[in-house]
């Protein structure tokens, strides 16, 4: 090949090389341009999207505020039902309390008035001053403190009658002071004179207690116990072995309660037994013949010569 036909077929092939990439570039804007339509279409579907999502989320949002109300209501209503039927139930329980305390006031008002006429006849009888009659035992040990004081208060409001301070002068007052001054100065010498009668009977109550534990102790000590065996709450307890043992008992309750079990009397009875076998072999061991021929005069026999 020569140089002008080497210069003519590069240039044409420079010419081919500017046309085809100008036929890239274009093809590529062409490309970039629907790439960007595109891009804007599904900017376009997600914004849409999103504003129906949040308008999803807000009706929702709204809907449970709505409950939330709806439900603060109807809580408020069960509480107010729930306290009215607390009010009613506290209500009847009082007046069930107040009707059983009607009743037993009453009962009680009736046995004081039988009590203080009874008193009233015994005393124009002449006779001794007796205590109220005897209530059941099991049955006042039953109740419980509050019931007892209860009672109590019930008992003392119909025994206190009020005062009418209005209606009295001075003089009635000052005689209703003195009697009301004597009454207490004699429940009080009552309460001292109980109490130094409580007081010395515990005094005696302690002494015979030393008396008896001093005669247990000795009656301990006669039997060769420890003294402070009958002493306690419970019978002494019956040694199996040797305080002096320092070896672990293996044997059992039975094996070493016959080890305390007779003693002389066994020895004795033992004894007895072998001598009577002994004697009875030596009887049994005696000739079976005919006793021998008496020789001299037979006693009781006659004579001859008689």
């Amino acid at each position: 090949m020569s140089d002008e036909e080497y210069e003519n077929t590069s240039n044409t092939s420079k010419t081919s090389k500017k046309g085809d990439d100008a036929f890239a570039k274009a093809k590529s804007g062409i490309k970039q341009s629907e790439l960007n339509e595109q891009l804007k279409e599904y900017i376009g579907e997600w914004r849409n999207q999103r504003a129906k999502e949040e308008e999803e989320l807000k009706r929702l949002k709204d809907k449970q505020a709505k409950r939330k109300e709806i439900r603060a209501e109807q809580d408020k209503k069960l509480a107010a039902e729930k306290k009215q039927e607390e009010d009613r139930l506290k209500k009847e329980a009082a007046e069930k309390k107040a009707a059983e305390e009607e009743k037993k006031k009453a009962e009680m008002l009736e046995a004081e008035i039988k009590r203080q006429e009874m008193m009233a006849a015994q005393k124009e009888k002449g006779g001794s001053k007796q205590s109220a009659p005897a209530l059941d035992a099991r049955k006042e040990m039953s109740k419980t403190k509050e019931q007892v004081e209860e009672e109590m208060k019930i008992s003392l409001s119909i025994r206190i009658k009020p005062l009418a301070l209005d209606q009295m002068d001075s003089d009635e007052l000052r005689n209703k002071a003195n009697q009301i001054w004597n009454t207490i100065l004699s429940l009080e010498t009552d309460k001292y004179d109980y109490e130094q009668r409580h007081m010395n009977q515990d005094y005696e109550f302690k002494e015979l207690n030393e008396r008896q534990k001093i005669q247990l102790r000795n009656k301990a000590v006669k039997k060769g116990l420890d003294p402070e065996s009958f002493t306690g709450s419970h019978p002494p307890k019956i040694r199996m072995f040797s305080k002096y043992e320092r070896r672990t008992d293996t044997r059992t309750y039975g094996d070493r309660k016959k080890l305390y079990e007779g003693g002389c009397e066994v020895m004795r009875s033992e004894l007895l037994e072998s001598l009577w076998k002994d004697k009875l072999n030596e009887f049994s061991k005696r000739p079976k013949a005919r006793l021998p021929k008496w020789y001299g005069e037979r006693p009781g026999k006659k004579s001859r010569g008689s």
